[in-house]
Order: C-alpha cells, then structure tokens, then sequence
C-alpha cells in the first residue's frame, strides 16, 4: 500500500497498468488526449496564424491606402482581426522595445506558436499521452 504522502500516478500511467475492458482497444486513458491534441495542433494554431498573416496584411493595405476603411466590409473584417489578435499582441507590443514604425509583435506571436506546436505539444504532451 502506498503511503499517504506519496503523490499519485499520471493519469495515462495509471490506467496503462489497470486492466482494459475486452471491447476497448485503449490501454489508456492518454489516447482521449490526442485527437485533442491533434486539433490543436493542426487546425487551431494554423488558423490562428493565418488570422495573425491576414490582420497583418489588412493593416498594410489601409496603411497604404489601397483598400477604404470606410467600407462596411474592410471595417467589420478590421474589427474581426483586431478582437482576435489584439489580446495577444498587446502584451507582446508593451514587452518590446520601439522600434519606430514597424510593429513586429505578429513575427513574435507566429514564433511563440510554432514554439508552443513543435516543443510543448510535439514534443512533451503527444509523446506523453501516446
């Protein structure tokens, strides 16, 4: 018996050595996880990359004048982009220094999230739950 201080297995180790019902093919609990981490990995990070590439490129259009930011459309995919991407790039924007015109804080936030794809879920979770 374990005593009363010892911490308690992971989840994914715990049922690995608890016995399987005959029907189930799972050996764990961990492969629920991973068409979670799956999704993440693969449809929510690339989306919100390309809403990041997109508000990015809205912003240079209307900067340059080439698109109207009177028009009901560029104004409400404006607003889109900006209540997406704005609660993240503000914190990055007030830890960088001023760079004078250019606003680099979308390179910053696309390399945290290829960091978060590639070390944290490739690396520490898929390998932990599979």
């Amino acid at each position: 018996m374990l005593a009363a201080t010892s911490l308690p297995a992971l989840p994914c180790r715990r049922a690995a050595l608890s016995s399987t019902s005959a029907g189930d093919s799972r050996t764990s609990e961990g492969h629920e996880m991973l068409p979670i981490l799956y999704f993440i990995d693969q449809y929510l990070i690339d989306l919100f990359i390309w809403i990041i590439i997109g508000s990015a490129i809205l912003s240079w259009l209307i900067a340059f004048n080439v698109v109207n930011p009177y028009n009901q459309f560029v104004r409400s995919l404006w607003d889109l982009f900006n209540r997406i991407t704005e609660p993240f790039l503000r914190p990055i924007r007030r830890m960088l220094p001023d760079m004078g015109g250019i606003d680099v804080s979308p390179v910053v936030l696309i390399l945290i999230l290829v960091f978060i794809r590639v070390v944290i879920i490739r690396g520490w979770l898929m390998p932990l739950f599979s």
